[in-house]
């Protein structure tokens, strides 16, 4: 089987690193004309133009910024709802400032990408809009409180909006990745002490990369999934379903930040 998306327009919000940027290629790669919405400083029109798509500088969480760019791309039949930040602060240190801006980022600014998209989805009665939630929608990883909150939220957001528009034959998925390496996870993965450790409690020993979500997200996208809404895929390497660890130094070795059997 082939994803086929010749001749979908496809937004991607924060697109312009990580994992964004992967699913804009990946939908690319499927047909799509791709457009990258994120803050100018990331540059998304330089970014999309690497593999054919288009930018324009967006602020998700000023949904006038969002309406206007909406206006530019026209109405998308996918929208993968990306766009995020964190701040790693303990729960009693994390300040008024940083609690605010993750929340206007993350929860209100995807609020404000679904809203906006579906209002327009909804004349053409199809669409599919993938929301980059997180394992962390789930756990309550220490130092994240903010972010956790955000991503916990986005799942009411997924399944309340996949209630709503299913009768207008628009689908609303949510991906869940796990421990991804990026430029924002990149000092994880090149300290020995943190990843060994973490990596013992993922069955595929390692951890995922911008293109393993980007798949997950194209899939959802596609008509593969036309039967698929208020879900949530997990892009984990089975970590939520590891509960004492997977990896033991007696039958395994770690080697260049993956874990493998002797």
């Amino acid at each position: 089987m082939h994803l086929e998306l010749s001749g979908r327009l496809a937004v991607v919000t924060g697109g312009a690193n990580g994992i964004g940027l992967a699913a804009a290629r990946a939908l690319a790669d499927c047909g799509a004309c791709v457009w990258i919405f994120d803050l100018e400083r990331e540059r998304p029109s330089e970014r999309s133009a690497e593999f054919g798509g288009r930018g324009c500088p967006v602020d998700v969480a000023d949904p006038d910024s969002v309406a206007a760019a909406f206006e530019v791309s026209g109405t998308p039949d996918i929208v993968v709802a990306n766009a995020g930040i964190a701040t790693y602060q303990g729960l009693t240190e994390t300040t008024r400032e940083a609690w605010d801006r993750t929340l206007a980022v993350n929860l209100s600014g995807a609020f404000h990408t679904v809203r906006l998209a579906a209002e327009r989805m909804k004349e053409r009665r199809s669409g599919a809009i993938v929301v980059t939630a997180s394992t962390n929608s789930f756990d309550g990883e220490s130092d994240l409180t903010a972010y956790n909150s955000t991503k916990a939220g986005l799942l009411g957001l997924v399944r309340t909006a996949a209630n709503e528009l299913g009768p207008y034959r628009i689908r609303v998925n949510a991906v869940c990745p796990g421990l991804i390496r990026t430029r924002l996870t990149e000092a994880h993965f090149t300290n020995p002490e943190v990843i060994r450790p973490y990596l013992r409690h993922i069955p595929l020993g390692r951890g995922g990369t911008p293109e393993d979500v980007a798949n997950a997200i194209a899939f959802l996208a596609s008509d593969l999934a036309a039967y698929v809404t208020g879900a949530t895929l997990f892009v984990d390497g089975g970590q939520m379903a590891s509960k004492f660890g997977t990896w033991s130094d007696e039958t395994a070795e770690f080697v260049n930040a993956e874990w493998r059997l002797r």
